[in-house]
């Protein structure tokens, strides 16, 4: 029963055993925490505890899913009856069934950003506020930091230091947009992803028996990537394990990297004040990187002053040193990059998904994708436009919302006129008007519609009311989820519309919308979903993260390219982490207290541990900027690592040592009179691989068969230029010629994927 003991180092079996009590693992990069976080669930049910009184909390749908198939791996099915999910699907779960005393029904709609970023546009533009001061993106973070320091509307509009804030930026009536903003959510009974957490929080303050029911019920409680709890988070978790004091919390305080979003890394710094009687276990053994990486990794990192002592080591080879390269414009660093990905891909081996290239920014992207457009490899961008954030996409969940709830007045504006029926936005703004004054909602008055207005808009409503009714009815009906859509779907005239669409964007559309309506025939056919319903469904959806999205064409295959922040939790065999430069990495908006320039520096190291073999940091000496043409000063960052550990001349100057946060704050400047002896020297010292190539191919060009070329003939390359055939060796139906070319030195190439020209 205990094999899978067996598998673990003496720290990982100590974390995994460890008895009752407050228990803090520290894992460093790589170090295995997943399979120590269900192992120990496995153990503690192996011990008699009940699957149904433990609590696992993560930060992804798709790391809760794996962790539970692991941990039936182990035990079987009753690993289905964990309390497991993020923390937002886990508490949204409890507020369907506790939510009536906050004044929600249990079907409450969960707004995205959109939807809220829409409602505040409303506001705004209702309160006749100038929507160039009062940006939308700007209110909704600044309500939303307030919610996560689990401060209310009431609150905020009491506190004198938010006013006089508000007023510094010009903007005195963010306190009235937050009221309106929360009234107008509870009235359409909806909550944003903030209000999951905040509600939760007031839910445990206010109705203690509830509290009580759960602290009593979830006798363990374990969180994954404690280091990105906010405040919020963190008291509920303190909350519910009060009683049995059993909370474990895992996380590595050097991959704290999301204070923009109110992750607190105090919360895990200050971990051991809240519980005197912690238990603490460190993961320092590295199973995922080389030597030269993890060591590079310890000696960025150390220039921090806050964080929790370890020491990762790893026992795996000490592989390659880490290469850096110096680009004169990004878009060159965009050719670089792709040009070592093309010949790695070639001598090693290797797959596109074994790549990765990591940026500060997603505007960053943009030379890395033509670069790579050139050269046929295909790539995928993670934290573009996702599947469930297209318009076809958005407009059959905003219907099939409606149908849930009809309070949701965000949803009903959406598709009130969709497809087309005559209804304009004056007719709209009308039914919205008549439901605030009647302190009704929106379904009251359009349910109604006749009572209120006449003519061809008031018919036009009525019909569009009783397709809605003629739904609610397949719900009551108890109709799964994909039977209801599917009948939204067809009937509404949606799929009709675009079906009636010939062009190539309207089929997409079109397969898009085929593709929705399989999503939700698998959430139905999918056996562990004991809930089929539509609003199980739609729940599911709007809990999704980017990081649970998959390729939608299914084509695996692909370079990733991704900003570092979307990176972390993830691996590759050889990553680039690009842009390393002054006011980009680190940003210029992190530089200005100690504690910023820590969380950019855990940034990096979260940059550096996610490669595996191969680690490549690359900078631009120029770069587009606000249409701009920027001279740019390499990041302090590369002279923060051991240059023990880089690839570069060796009369380089080493790293300096700083002593204080001036020091750190004025490097910028120092770089000017330090460029020419120290980072002018950062070379590609390989430049067969990172110089740039300028070849325009012949007109003519034409692929040589393999058997037509023999060594000594002359041949040219597309990219390469031209170049004499040293040798060629064949194994198997694999061709391999190496090419000695006469602007880039020699090259062993595939044949199969490198095409030659025989010069006459």
């Amino acid at each position: 029963m205990n094999d899978y003991l067996s598998k673990l180092n003496p720290p990982q079996h100590q974390a995994v055993t460890h008895p009752n009590g407050p228990l803090m693992i520290i894992a460093g990069a790589g170090s295995g925490k997943t399979r120590v976080l269900t192992y120990r669930i496995a153990w503690l049910i192996d011990q008699g505890v009940d699957p149904f009184n433990i609590l696992s909390l993560t930060f992804t749908n798709k790391a809760a899913e794996e962790m539970r198939h692991r941990i039936e791996a182990i035990i079987g099915t009753e690993g289905r009856n964990l309390y497991m999910g993020t923390f937002h699907s886990v508490f949204a779960k409890i507020l369907r069934v506790e939510g009536k005393l906050l004044g929600y029904n249990s079907n409450f709609s969960i707004y995205d950003s959109d939807d809220s970023k829409s409602l505040i546009r409303s506001i705004i533009k209702e309160l006749a506020l100038d929507d160039k001061v009062y940006r939308p993106n700007f209110v909704l973070n600044r309500i939303s930091n307030a919610k996560n320091s689990l401060i209310g509307w009431e609150a905020y509009n009491e506190n004198a230091i938010f006013h006089e804030e508000d007023l510094a930026a010009r903007m005195p009536e963010i306190g009235r947009i937050y009221k309106m903003y929360q009234l107008r959510a509870f009235h359409a009974n909806a909550m944003d992803f903030d209000d999951l957490l905040f509600n939760t929080n007031i839910l445990f303050r206010d109705h203690l028996q509830v509290l009580n029911k759960y602290q009593h019920k979830f006798k363990h409680v374990l969180v994954d990537e404690f280091q990105d709890t906010n405040v919020s988070q963190y008291l509920i978790t303190r909350k519910l394990a009060a009683v049995h004091q059993n909370i474990c919390v895992v996380g590595d305080d050097a991959q704290s990297i999301y204070a923009f979003r109110g992750a607190n890394i105090q919360n895990i710094l200050n971990f051991q004040r809240d519980y005197p009687e912690l238990s603490i276990v460190k993961l320092e053994q590295n199973y995922r990187s080389t030597k030269n990486i993890v060591n590079a990794a310890n000696s960025l990192i150390s220039k921090n002053k806050d964080q929790l002592e370890k020491k990762v080591f790893t026992d795996n080879d000490e592989g390659k040193k880490i290469e850096v390269l110096k680009a004169a414009t990004d878009n060159e660093e965009g050719r670089m990059v792709s040009n070592i990905i093309f010949e790695e891909k070639m001598n090693g081996e290797l797959r596109n998904s074994d790549f990765a290239i990591l940026y500060r920014t997603n505007a960053q992207s943009r030379a890395f994708e033509e670069a790579l457009r050139k050269l046929n490899i295909k790539y995928r961008i993670i934290g573009g436009l996702s599947f469930y954030q297209r318009k076809e996409i958005k407009d059959l969940l905003a219907y099939l919302r409606f149908v849930v709830n009809q309070q949701d007045s965000e949803a009903f504006k959406r598709i009130i006129n969709l497809p087309k029926r005559g209804i304009g936005d004056t007719t709209v703004a009308k039914i919205l008007v008549l439901a605030e004054e009647n302190n009704l909602p929106v379904w009251e008055v359009v349910a109604h519609i006749k009572q209120y207005m006449d003519g061809r808009a008031a018919s036009s409503i009525d019909t569009f009311a009783n397709l809605i009714k003629s739904y609610h009815i397949l719900i009551e009906q108890g109709k799964d989820a994909h039977s209801v859509a599917s009948e939204v779907a067809k009937t509404t005239g949606i799929l009709r519309e675009l079906y009636a669409d010939k062009t190539i964007e309207g089929m997409a559309r079109y397969e898009n919308l085929q593709e929705l309506l399989n999503s939700i025939k698998q959430f139905v056919d999918n056996e562990e979903n004991d809930d089929k319903s539509l609003a199980s469904f739609l729940q599911n959806v709007a809990l999704l993260t980017n990081a649970d999205q998959e390729d939608e064409d299914g084509d695996h295959d692909r370079v990733t390219l991704m900003t570092i922040h979307g990176s972390k939790g993830l691996e590759f065999k050889q990553v680039f982490v690009v842009g390393l430069e002054e006011n980009l990495f680190p940003s210029q908006m992190m530089l200005q207290s100690r504690a910023d320039l820590e969380e950019e520096r855990r940034l990096f190291y979260v940059a550096i541990t996610r490669a595996e073999q191969n680690l490549t940091l690359s900078y631009a000496e120029s770069r587009y900027h606000y249409g701009r043409l920027n001279y740019c000063e390499p990041s302090r960052f590369l002279l923060e690592i051991d240059e023990a550990y880089l690839k570069m001349p060796s009369q380089a100057a080493p790293p300096p040592v700083r002593k204080s946060f001036s020091d750190d704050l004025e490097v910028i400047q120092s770089f000017s009179t330090k460029k020419e002896q120290v980072l002018n020297n950062l070379k590609p010292v390989s430049t067969a691989v990172k110089q740039t190539v300028t070849h325009t191919p012949s007109t003519d060009f034409k692929a040589a068969e393999p058997k037509d070329l023999s060594p000594g003939c002359r041949v040219e390359h597309q990219k390469f230029g031209f170049g004499t055939l040293n040798k060629m060796d064949a194994t198997g139906n694999t061709v391999k010629a190496t090419v000695l070319f006469d602007t880039v030195g020699e090259k062993t190439l595939l044949l199969s994927f490198a095409k030659l020209r025989l010069v006459e």
